[in-house]
């Protein structure tokens, strides 16, 4: 039985906690806030849940067991990730698993975390658990096969008003109420929804498309009542091969809408999350032909079960993973690159994103130094 430790006992707390006890692992979950783990033991787990965990250990961090654990995961504010995931380090566990966004878009000590985890044999996964999901997967799969024919774009939306996120936190009255309402921290749509960031990068890849080479971002900021936040992120992107697409980001739309389509010469594969209340969709449609529609029933919690088992399974076999630090760490580079570019109004190259490299320029990954 796997053991591990989770920092954070809200949402992402809770669902990973839940995921790792029903594949039977022993879990420790670690909050600073005692009215949060009290929150947790009497509402949150047996509301989502039906009935509280006693196997589940809660502590604060000075009593917390240190050591021992196989995986440590970091699902707290992301202005806190850094420095947790480089404590946690210390602990010499198998891997770390960072919830995303891996860092705040100054990128500050993600660098330094790159370098101490690759110095101490520690796996570092970061938690866009969408690309290991059964839809992106079978997507990439149709990608794959090459019947779209040459690829011409690729765009990606996550777009979702707050009420969706907040739903899953009622505890919070609100964005200023976290970092959600704060870019800085790694809020705002960028920093929130940066699911769909991620997904295009995982798509280009399965297309051939390569790394983003340059980003171009326009982006709606709110800051009143307290809070400073991009409501809406939309990014113009090229990849290394030239190929150009868009991502958009929002906190306004409602109904929510995530959904992906890469657009080929000969037809198209299209990516839908939530077609229908617990159904995600992948579709290929070419010209001529009957489109082929796979559907995938699953619920939230399904999410977090299979990403632990993915991350298992990677650890056993030791292969490359949709969530490998590195892929991660290039989509900060972008996040980074976007909040430059809205800034400077002008197109920002991603191996000159705040001068953060990841132990490697743009020009290392091309020659698959990374």
């Amino acid at each position: 039985m796997h053991k591990v430790k989770i920092f954070g006992a809200g949402s992402i707390g809770n669902h990973l906690s839940h995921a790792a006890r029903r594949l039977g692992w022993g879990v420790d979950l670690v909050d600073v806030d005692q009215g949060a783990l009290e929150r947790t033991r009497r509402e949150i787990y047996p509301g989502r849940y039906h009935q509280w965990d006693d196997a589940i250990g809660l502590y604060q961090p000075a009593d917390a067991p240190k050591g021992g654990y196989d995986l440590i995961c970091i699902g707290t504010p992301p202005d806190s990730h850094i420095s947790l995931a480089r404590a946690a380090v210390a602990e010499s566990p198998q891997a770390i698993l960072v919830e995303k966004p891996l860092c705040c878009p100054d990128l500050d000590g993600a660098q330094a975390l790159h370098d101490e985890t690759a110095a101490a044999g520690v796996r570092l996964f970061i938690g866009y658990d969408h690309v290991v999901g059964e839809s992106a997967q079978k997507a990439a799969e149709l990608l794959a096969e090459g019947r779209i024919g040459p690829i011409r774009t690729i765009d990606v939306e996550f777009r979702e008003e707050w009420s969706g996120v907040f739903a899953a936190h009622p505890w919070l009255d609100g964005p200023a109420d976290s970092y959600l309402g704060f870019w800085r921290r790694g809020g705002g749509s960028t920093g929130e929804h940066s699911h769909a960031l991620n997904l295009w990068q995982f798509l280009a890849r399965a297309c051939g498309a390569g790394a983003i080479e340059k980003v171009s971002a326009s982006m709606t900021m709110v800051e009143d009542d307290g809070v400073a936040y991009d409501a809406l992120s939309a990014m113009t992107l090229t990849s290394e091969t030239g190929l150009v697409g868009r991502v958009v980001q929002d906190v306004v739309t409602r109904p929510p809408r995530k959904w992906a389509r890469v657009q080929g010469r000969d037809g198209a594969v299209e990516w839908i999350c939530g077609a229908e209340p617990g159904v995600d969709i992948a579709r290929l449609e070419c010209v001529g032909r009957p489109s082929e529609e796979f559907r995938f029933s699953k619920t939230r919690p399904d999410d977090f079960i299979r990403e632990l088992r993915h991350i298992e399974q990677a650890m056993a076999e030791g292969t490359e993973s949709p969530l490998d630090a590195v892929r991660g760490f290039e989509t900060m580079l972008v996040v980074a690159g976007a909040f430059r570019s809205h800034a400077e109004g002008r197109v920002i190259p991603i191996d000159a994103a705040q001068g953060w490299t990841v132990g490697a320029t743009l020009k290392d990954r091309k020659r698959g130094r990374m």
